[in-house]
C-alpha cells in the first residue's frame, strides 16, 4: 500500500512538472541579459532584407515620365510598376543597371541610391519603393491567438503592429513583452530585446519601428486553476480511484 501510494505520488509530482507552464515560449533563463534597444536602433526607419518583396516605380524628369525598363524607353504615364525580390546576400538584379547591393538600406536611401544608378542612362530619375511583404509574428498573451500579420506601411512601429493583432489579450503581460529581432549572417544570434508597456514610459520604445520577421511575444500570465482544472485534476482522480480500487481488492 505504501509503494503504490509513493508511486503514484511521484507520477504526480512528474506529471505536474511537464504541464506547469508548458505552454511558455520563447524563455530565457534567469540570468539572461537582454539587448539595450538604443536611440539608434529604435529610431531607425525600416532597413532593407533578404526575401524583401519590393515594388519599384522609376520616372524621369522628376516624375514627368515612367520608364519603361522592358524597352529603355519613356512614357507619358504613371501606371506600371516592376516587383522584385531581395536575394540572400542582399542584392537585386535591376533592368538596365544588373545586380546592386541593397543590404541594410532604408527605402529613402534606396531611392536615391538607385537614383544616382539610373541618373546615367536617364534625365532627372525619380525611384519610389515600397515593401509589400512586410511581416511580423505576433504572440498577443495565448498561444492560439498568434498571428502572422502583412504590414503595409514602410515604418510601421511596434504599437502599431501589436494594435493589428487586435492589441495585448487579457491572459498577457504588458510588462514582460519580448521583441525578437533576426541579424542576417552566418552563426549570428537574434537580439532579444524586453519591453515593458504597461506604463505611459513605455511609448519610447513602443515606437519603434519593426524590421523584417520581427517576433513580438507577450508572455502570457500562468493560470494556477486553469491548470489544475485542465490537467491536474484528471490525475488526481485517477490517483484516488486507483487508492478506492486497491482498498477494495486488499479487503
Amino acid at each position: 500500500m505504501r509503494q503504490l501510494f509513493l508511486f503514484l505520488i511521484s507520477f504526480f509530482l512528474l506529471s505536474s512538472c511537464k504541464v506547469f507552464k508548458s505552454n511558455l515560449m520563447l524563455k530565457t533563463p534567469d540570468n539572461f541579459v537582454y539587448d539595450k534597444l538604443s536611440d539608434s536602433v529604435s529610431s531607425s526607419d525600416y532597413k532593407v532584407s533578404p526575401n524583401d518583396l519590393i515594388q519599384f516605380r522609376i520616372l524621369s524628369n522628376n516624375g514627368f515620365k515612367l520608364i519603361d525598363l522592358t524597352n529603355n524607353s519613356s512614357r507619358n504615364n504613371f501606371g506600371g510598376s516592376i516587383d522584385l525580390t531581395v536575394e540572400s546576400n542582399g542584392e537585386i538584379k535591376m533592368p538596365s543597371i544588373g545586380r546592386v547591393n541593397v543590404f541594410g538600406l532604408t527605402l529613402r536611401e534606396l531611392e536615391s541610391f538607385l537614383e544616382e544608378k539610373y541618373s546615367k542612362l536617364y534625365q532627372d530619375p525619380y525611384v519610389t519603393a515600397k515593401v509589400t511583404n512586410k511581416r511580423v509574428i505576433i504572440f498577443p498573451g495565448n498561444g492560439g491567438q498568434a498571428k502572422v500579420n502583412l504590414l503595409n506601411n514602410n515604418n510601421t512601429s511596434i504599437m502599431e503592429a501589436i494594435a493589428t493583432a487586435g492589441g495585448i489579450l487579457e491572459d498577457g503581460k504588458a510588462y514582460k513583452i519580448k521583441l525578437i529581432r533576426n541579424n542576417p549572417g552566418i552563426n549570428k544570434k537574434p537580439s532579444v530585446y524586453l519591453m515593458d508597456l504597461s506604463t505611459i514610459n513605455g511609448l519610447t520604445i513602443a515606437n519603434s519601428k519593426i524590421q523584417a520577421n520581427d517576433i513580438i511575444y507577450v508572455e502570457p500570465r500562468f493560470r494556477v486553476l486553469n491548470v489544475v482544472n485542465k490537467e491536474i485534476t484528471p490525475i488526481i482522480t485517477l490517483i484516488t480511484t486507483s487508492l478506492i480500487f486497491f482498498q477494495l481488492f486488499r479487503k
